[in-house]
């Protein structure tokens, strides 16, 4: 019977792993062993086992010598993706079959060496700026095949990330780039698209909740809560094989619910009567429905004829619209309307993790980015009011 055996990481941690025997490898004629490691529990240890075990008396004693780089992806994508969002499941499937397995896939697992996983990463950062996503990727799966001792060393771990070439030179272009508007810049923009009832409301509660793109196309007028004047944030809404979906928020710290100035649920309430009428206008099959079923924010599919969820889409053709009928107005992407929102609440004294908490940031070092910008920024004022005050 197999043990399973609690030990001491270097880093002082403890984790489980079990030395099992497999069977007689046909090729050597040999007894063939095998040593897992670096399980959290021992419940975990114990189901890894029992599906190995599984798994060689299905197919025999794997030839893990033999086994490719898409071999090794295949079993940990399986058990992966069980684990993840589908969202999260589609785009790392497209970054494997794009870039990774054609670069790793044929290889055997034990000739993949850290040379080899460097050029891989050097080709990359010349194509992307993007490329470490793609070396976290590949990491995970050389780090499954050390898991189920199919390699015992991980080539990836010995890779140098190299700079990017902005990080290196002075990159004007990348300083002119805006993050966010100013609060009067804000105004000026919310005057203009105040012609489009719905884009008009959305932006405005982009840029007064700090709401994703995601979570405000996914909102229903259950979540509005006008006496306690709350929103509450725990939703998203995903474009996966050309459908339409609604998920749960990927983090605990997403699901929030945040407070509303009353001009905003004013706004919110007038959109809702205007909602109802167009409704009524076009007769649809499908009526307004109960608070908890409708959406805030839909549009009308001419297929189906019938109303559907906003498109992902629709914000980012709303705000190229609204540039290009407005060429003064500085043009940032719809994400900035969310670093709108926290550089406005720094501005008017909130603290950073208040900013974090209505944000939903898991991470505070994303509230701190934001925060780093918008104080770069006030700098440039700094000077220029102590010469003021100075003024004899």
């Amino acid at each position: 019977m197999t043990n399973i055996k609690k030990y001491t990481k270097k880093d002082g941690t403890t984790a489980y792993m079990f030395n099992a025997y497999l069977g007689i490898d046909p090729l050597t004629g040999k007894k063939k062993r095998t040593t897992r490691r670096g399980f959290r529990t021992k419940k975990e240890a114990k189901v890894a086992l029992s599906k190995l075990l599984v798994e060689v008396d299905e197919h025999g004693v794997r030839q893990n010598e033999q086994m490719t780089f898409q071999d090794v992806f295949e079993e940990w994508f399986k058990q992966h993706s069980r684990e993840v969002k589908p969202t999260t499941v589609y785009a790392m499937e497209s970054k494997f079959k794009r870039r990774i397995l054609p670069l790793f896939g044929p290889y055997k697992m034990k000739d993949i060496t850290p040379s080899y996983c460097q050029k891989a990463i050097n080709a990359w950062a010349q194509e992307l700026k993007t490329f470490n996503d793609y070396k976290i990727q590949a990491n995970l799966v050389f780090r499954y095949a050390m898991k189920m001792d199919i390699i015992k060393r991980n080539p990836m771990e010995y890779v140098t990330l190299p700079k990017l070439k902005h990080e290196m030179e002075y990159n004007e272009e990348l300083e002119e780039k805006k993050y966010y508007y100013t609060r009067e810049e804000l105004k000026s923009f919310l005057e203009a698209i105040q012609w489009d009832d719905m884009a008009y409301t959305m932006f405005r509660l982009l840029a007064f909740t700090g709401a994703r793109k995601g979570e405000l196309c996914a909102l229903h007028w259950s979540d509005v809560d006008f006496n306690q004047k709350k929103i509450s944030f725990k939703k998203t809404l995903i474009h996966t094989s050309g459908k339409k979906q609604l998920q749960t928020s990927k983090t605990k710290a997403s699901r929030r619910v945040v407070s509303v100035d009353d001009e905003t649920l004013g706004i919110l309430k007038k959109w809702r009567s205007k909602q109802i009428k167009r409704y009524l206008t076009l007769e649809l099959d499908d009526p307004f429905q109960s608070n908890d079923k409708q959406p805030i924010f839909t549009v009308y599919n001419h297929l189906k004829r019938e109303m559907d969820y906003c498109r992902l889409a629709y914000l980012n053709e709303k705000l190229n619209r609204v540039y290009q009928k407005n060429p003064t107005l500085p043009q940032i992407n719809v994400h900035a309307f969310r670093h709108t929102h926290a550089s406005l609440l720094f501005a008017a004294g909130a603290s950073i993790k208040d900013v974090q908490a209505r944000l939903g940031h898991t991470d505070i070092q994303t509230t701190m980015d934001i925060y780093t910008h918008v104080t770069e920024d006030a700098k440039e004022k700094t000077a220029e009011m102590f010469q003021k005050y100075m003024k004899f």
